[in-house]
């Protein structure tokens, strides 16, 4: 059974379920359970330093370190669940006045455009991922390339959820936002 969520200039998409769709709503609902998960973890970790620093008079040098590199997969995670949910930057009354022969073009342009953003922060991201997985971080003594990580991950998951809204533009239907 379909949902109708309202569309541009007031027609109307069923609600996409198809399997791909099913599987990028899962990982949208996934991202955004763990960016959750880091996000407590930033706030415990920021309070352990505060703590050490104020109360212990002795500031553990891991909690800042480990708070950036949260916030980093954080944001991550919460970009490609913005590309997901339509979130990002659009050009929303351009689009609505255009007939729908064109409104349909220029969305899926739209998508191509951000899928590629996203294929080039994989590709990117990937190779100072190997550049710098040898480096090691003095405070977490983690690789320096986890920082990168974070673009390759981000990257992927905005590809796959352009995938997901092309397909859906193409058969007429809406991907529903992660968070009903």
């Amino acid at each position: 059974m379909s949902l109708e969520l309202p569309a541009a200039a007031g027609s109307t998409r069923l609600a996409a379920s198809h399997a791909y769709n099913r599987f990028c709503a899962a990982l949208s609902k996934a991202s955004l359970v763990l960016a959750v998960i880091g996000l407590i973890a930033i706030i415990l970790s920021v309070q352990i330093q505060v703590f050490g620093r104020y109360v212990l008079n002795d500031t553990p040098t891991w909690a800042e370190a480990l708070a950036l590199q949260l916030v980093l997969y954080v944001t991550a995670l919460g970009v490609a669940v913005g590309v997901r949910d339509a979130g990002h930057i659009g050009l929303e009354s351009l689009v609505s006045v255009l007939p729908e022969r064109w409104r349909l073009k220029l969305e899926v342009l739209i998508h191509v455009l951000v899928g590629s953003f996203g294929a080039l922060m994989v590709s990117s991201g990937w190779m100072w991922t190997v550049l710098k997985w040898s480096d090691i971080k003095p405070m977490l003594h983690v690789p320096v390339g986890m920082d990168y990580l974070a673009l390759v991950i981000a990257g992927v998951l905005i590809v796959l959820f352009s995938i997901e809204h092309i397909i859906a533009l193409v058969r007429g239907e809406e991907v529903t936002p992660a968070w009903h």
